[in-house]
């Protein structure tokens, strides 16, 4: 299929971007990597009036430590974000959910800003910022701002980025000392949106959970947090029971549908199950074992 005809603007810089986006309205769209935008468009399923380019804007393409975490350019490739050193040493559960992000060839064009904006519940990249309580900076004519992960994802396939706004980077902060972390995701086959997913993070004060997170993927309109989870498991030793009330409460805080892929009940159950496999796979790594 084809897409709609549309006007095609090339963008330098991020003040051209922004622009662009003031001068033709909300019929305006960013196109980065396309990976997801314009197989929508080929589906008519969007029809915008212009797509802004901005691959050419290589200020939106970096990683940079920051206080034991990193900024990330929006326009930063997956692929560089799965390779990257100071990813895999900072922030390794961030590399370890790129290298899940469909194939080679859609990690090499797609854009972690893009992932992000496109809020698709059951991508990796919204699941991880969530956990790791990222916060994502945007621009627009009106000036910049920021929004917190957890207010970042509005519905199925909708943001916070409003009309005329361009997304620019991303700040993951650091994790405490002592703090290990999981990530399991379900597919049919290596490169499909997961039918579940789950990240956990657990810091650890001795033998005692000192803090927890647990974000869930593809069980809702957007990715989740589990804190009735979380607060669970909060001065609790990682048992067997433990964890497999932890994995209970997960399932009760997510929210998934019936669709041709898998019934809500089943994904519900991978949750429970997915949830105990990551927190478990979190203590070994903040133990060192």
């Amino acid at each position: 299929m084809k897409p709609p005809a549309f006007d095609y603007v090339v963008a330098r810089t991020v003040d051209d971007a922004v622009e662009q986006l003031n001068k033709r309205g909300a019929g305006a769209k960013i196109l980065a990597g396309g990976q997801s935008l314009t197989p929508m468009m080929n589906f008519r399923l969007v029809h915008p009036e212009a797509l802004i380019d901005i691959n050419r804007i290589k200020a939106l393409d970096y990683i940079t430590p920051q206080n034991g975490g990193l900024r990330i350019g929006a326009l930063t490739r997956h692929r560089t974000i799965e390779t990257a050193a100071a990813v895999r040493e900072k922030l390794p559960v961030l590399a370890a959910a790129a290298l899940e992000v469909g194939h080679l060839a859609i990690r090499n064009r797609g854009t972690f800003g893009g992932s992000l904006a496109h809020a698709d519940p059951a991508a990796e990249f919204p699941m991880v910022v969530l956990a790791l309580e990222a916060s994502i900076t945007t621009k627009s004519a009106r000036g910049g701002r920021t929004i917190k992960a957890k207010d970042f994802f509005v519905s199925y396939l909708q943001s916070a980025v409003e009309d005329g706004e361009v997304v620019t980077e991303v700040t993951l902060p650091g994790l405490p000392p002592n703090t290990g972390w999981g990530f399991e995701e379900l597919c049919r086959r290596p490169g499909d949106f997961a039918l579940t997913a789950v990240c956990a993070l657990v810091t650890l004060d001795g033998n005692k959970v000192k803090e927890a997170r647990i974000a869930m993927g593809g069980v809702g309109p957007t990715a989740l947090r589990a804190p009735a989870a979380e607060a669970l498991l909060k001065g609790q030793a990682l048992n067997q029971d433990t964890l497999k009330r932890a994995g209970e409460k997960a399932a009760e805080a997510s929210d998934p549908s019936n669709d041709v892929h898998a019934s809500a009940d089943f994904r519900r159950h991978l949750v429970s199950v997915l949830t105990r496999r990551a927190l478990q796979a979190a203590e070994k790594r903040a133990t060192g074992r």
